[in-house]
């Protein structure tokens, strides 16, 4: 079970902190299966409530999980070793498609909006939280698009904003629907925060109704939807799917909604909300929807805006002012600034992304290669075989993110990103990457 390693402590705290930095090691593999609590217990000569503790601590931790019958066991991917870890080196004179960044030469300079942010009001402690013109800015977008009006949050970005909504809405052990292949860092998240995953299949229009609805009658409280631009598959929800995926939530209406819009600014697919019809019918209770500006006016610019239901974001306030307080309010009168100037049109920026995403896919296509992306700033290709493909292309002078870093039941693939790949460059790409599947020791043709 264990093989050579012996788990040492007296104390349940002692007991999860020997076990977790014997997984940091390498000591105990992903995978590796955890004595029975009583076993564990009379080993170490403590009461099996001490074990039961240490193992209840690991789970909320994200180290371990606990399948019933079949005992506890390492997290095939702890939350001590991210998805982001999951790269190919780029060798040098290669072309680096797999960070999935903004095209800097479409991103707004942001020198003149720090200016001016930093001669406005010096915020002391005690200053309201939120930007009162970007509260103002972002709640007219939101009924623009047809978001029900709802209680406002800034915070750091999407990640930050989606890890606040569910530890103050979730407990250690509920199940959570998530895209599949999905965006890497919310893999990782929520077993951080001792949260299981019940994976729900994308394709080009988004989250499968049928595979969301298993998911919530299978238990899960909460479902992570990516709007548009989804990371890795490039998937945007459309009309008649949005109503399909309304009807399965009006059928759970307790189900925490988490809508994550991080295209917002970047993209030319019209936002379909979730939380409420057209009519305005609320499907759920509880929801949050959150946009960031990262990819829109740059990663470092790490402020996002929330809009959802009283009680869930007026718990995520009530704990921002316990921890960070509040978003830098130079960066929020910064994104105040860049929105109000157009510094980053809209319009310009999505069609930009968009010709060169259809650049890529019209090349492919045009080589038997099928991929996939809708919107936003990645493709994706499905592969027979990850290693094979990545190893093919980086000998053709091409580096892609492994499917690997954004799957967890979903068939393997691979993530090109297209942010500044020039359309004049896709027909080389896409001859390589035909070359590549088709090569000895390569992925079989994509399906």
């Amino acid at each position: 079970m264990l093989g050579e390693y012996r788990i040492t402590g007296r104390r349940a705290n002692e007991i999860a902190a020997d076990i977790e930095r014997a997984v940091g090691t390498g000591e105990l593999e992903p995978g590796t299966a955890l004595p029975p609590l009583r076993d564990l217990a009379t080993e170490l000569g403590v009461n099996p409530n001490t074990v039961a503790a240490a193992y209840r601590l690991l789970r909320e931790r994200g180290v371990i999980e606990t399948a019933g019958r079949r005992g506890s066991r390492i997290r095939p991917r702890p939350a001590t070793t991210p998805r982001d870890e999951v790269r190919v080196p780029v060798p040098p004179g290669a072309r680096d498609l797999s960070q999935g960044n903004p095209d800097p030469a479409l991103l707004p300079p942001l020198g003149p909006a720090l200016a001016v942010a930093a001669a406005g009001e010096t915020v002391l402690y005690g200053h309201p939280a939120a930007d009162p013109e970007l509260l103002a800015l972002a709640r007219a977008a939101f009924r623009a698009d047809g978001v029900p009006d709802g209680a406002l949050a800034v915070c750091s970005g999407a990640l930050d904003t989606m890890g606040r909504v569910l530890s103050v809405s979730l407990r250690p052990g509920d199940l959570v629907a998530v895209e599949d292949p999905g965006w890497g860092s919310v893999l990782d998240l929520l077993p951080a925060l001792g949260l299981r995953t019940a994976p729900v299949g994308v394709d080009d229009q988004g989250p499968l109704p049928g595979a969301v609805a298993a998911a919530l009658e299978a238990g899960a409280r909460a479902l992570i939807v990516t709007s548009r631009a989804q990371n890795p598959t490039g998937a945007a929800l459309t009309p008649h799917r949005a109503a399909a995926l309304r009807a399965v939530l009006a059928a759970h209406p307790d189900t925490l909604l988490i809508d994550d819009d991080h295209g917002h600014g970047m993209v030319d697919q019209p936002f379909q909300p979730l939380a409420a019809g057209p009519d305005g019918t609320a499907t759920v209770r509880r929801w949050v929807l959150v946009r960031s500006f990262a990819k829109a006016y740059g990663p470092d610019v790490r402020v996002a805006v929330a809009i959802g239901d009283e009680e869930t974001v007026g718990r995520v306030l009530g704990r921002q002012r316990l921890d960070a307080g509040w978003v830098s309010h130079l960066l929020q009168r910064a994104v105040v600034q860049l929105w109000k100037s157009g510094a980053a049109p809209v319009a310009e920026v999505a069609a930009a992304y968009r010709a060169r995403r259809d650049a890529l896919l019209a090349a492919l296509a045009a080589r038997g290669v099928t991929a996939h992306g809708e919107s936003g700033l990645n493709v994706w290709l499905p592969v027979a075989d990850e290693t094979a493909a990545t190893a093919a292309l980086v000998q053709r002078g091409w580096v892609a993110a492994p499917g690997a870093r954004f799957r967890l039941q979903s068939p393997p693939g691979i993530r090109l990103s297209i942010a500044a790949l020039h359309p004049d460059e896709a027909p080389a790409l896409a001859a390589d990457v035909a070359a590549a599947l088709t090569s000895h020791g390569g992925a079989s043709r994509l399906v």
